[in-house]
């Protein structure tokens, strides 16, 4: 069975973008950027990948990715209707209609029923790319975090998760500190 991974940045008081969906006060640093691009190439959206020249690189973690809407919402506004098109992309969204893009699928209803059915599938791993709602929802099919929290207070924000109370464990099982402060941390369903 395909495993679901919450591959998400974080601020230290557990925020992952600002109030209005901003995320560009994460701290990079070339090593950070490295250590995503030859890890994780997958995570990054097409355009980075080809700026960072790992355009190439073969997914070898995740094939698929979700997205809400306002995760997607972004890139539509810069006229970007397939952000990761080196994967299969699924938005989750009552109120988008029709994909902009053919090779974005938008998906209106239950968003557990439908990763229960993805994880179902021959394939890699699913990359949940976001956001609170979302990944509030799919909270109980979530196999994996991928935390990458950076030395910043927001002091505000989207919440890592929007759900209900009821508490679930994970197990830290690795994880890598960069000069610049950022740590990233795996956790495992604890079933």
């Amino acid at each position: 069975m395909r495993k679901l991974s919450y591959y998400i940045a974080l601020s230290i008081d557990g925020f992952i973008a600002a109030p209005d969906g901003a995320y560009d006060f994460y701290p990079l640093s070339e090593e950070f950027v490295g250590f995503m691009a030859g890890e994780f190439p997958e995570t990054l959206p097409t355009g980075a990948r080809k700026a960072l020249g790992v355009d190439e690189a073969p997914n070898s973690r995740y094939d698929t990715v979700l997205m809400g809407r306002g995760t997607y919402e972004p890139a539509l506004r810069e006229g970007v209707t397939s952000p990761y098109a080196h994967l299969r992309q699924i938005v989750f969204s009552r109120s988008l209609g029709e994909s902009p893009d053919p090779a974005v699928e938008v998906v209106a209803g239950d968003p557990v029923a439908y990763v229960r059915e993805l994880k179902r599938e021959a394939g890699l791993g699913i990359y949940l790319c976001g956001g609170a709602d979302l990944a509030g929802q799919l909270i109980d099919e979530i196999d994996e975090l991928v935390i990458k929290s950076y030395p910043v207070v927001a002091g505000a924000g989207i919440p890592l998760f929007r759900a209900e109370f009821g508490p679930r464990s994970f197990v830290p099982n690795g994880s890598r500190s960069f000069e610049n402060g950022t740590v990233v941390t795996t956790y495992t369903r604890k079933r």
